[in-house]
């Protein structure tokens, strides 16, 4: 347990690379759920890796680590500096040539993968570090924080893969789905015969 009570991640789980928005979104309980993040990651000593935005809910989770007392690397390619924002408080910021250089090093520097809502470019991320996994290239866990069931036409459409054969049930044991951070950061720490994977759905039925 840590000090104020949070069940602590097994220390295994040293930093955790998040793939979420440049934007807010336009719920609160996405903002929400990315300063909980945040504030779970410092508290438990978890390094965050990021793109290295400062706005949208890339910014509020860089803060609020850095808010906490935690430890923030951010990874962004040179012609995004300005578009995204570089942030300049963190521990630590790599700028790179360009995204696919971003994406490798991300990887490299994470033990575990979380992704918070966002827009295409957080989707191509988690597709791209899914797809990694089912080719063996890397073993990590992949956690989403499906706030407001965000995440539930995706999850639906790779339970549609697996389905029509495209795509392969193990990958459950690397993926895993909670409404909340907290619970989202326990599961990616469990070893993979227990993690709990999330639920292939039946068709037209969301998953929490």
């Amino acid at each position: 347990m840590t000090p104020n009570g949070n069940e602590q991640v097994p220390s295994t789980v040293r930093s955790v690379c998040v793939f979420c928005g440049s934007s807010a979104g336009r719920r609160d309980a996405f903002q929400r759920a990315a300063r909980e993040l945040g504030s779970l990651l410092a508290t438990q000593g978890i390094e965050l890796i990021y793109g290295g935005g400062n706005c949208g809910l890339m910014g509020m989770l860089a803060d609020e680590v850095l808010e906490n007392g935690g430890r923030v690397t951010g990874v962004i390619p040179k012609g995004l500096m300005t578009k995204e924002l570089g942030h300049s408080q963190l521990t630590r910021l790599h700028v790179v040539a360009g995204m696919h250089e971003r994406k490798a090093l991300m990887s490299r520097l994470a033990d575990a993968f979380v992704a918070l809502p966002g827009g295409l470019g957080t989707l191509e991320e988690l597709f791209e570090t899914i797809t990694w996994g089912q080719l063996g290239l890397q073993q990590k866990p992949i956690g989403l924080v499906n706030v407001e069931g965000f995440f539930n036409p995706v999850l639906e459409l790779i339970s549609h893969a697996v389905r029509e054969g495209f795509a392969q049930p193990e990958l459950r044991q690397r993926l895993v789905s909670s409404a909340s951070p907290k619970e989202v950061l326990q599961m990616i720490a469990a070893p993979a015969a227990t993690a709990p994977p999330w639920r292939l759905p039946t068709p037209g039925i969301s998953l929490a």
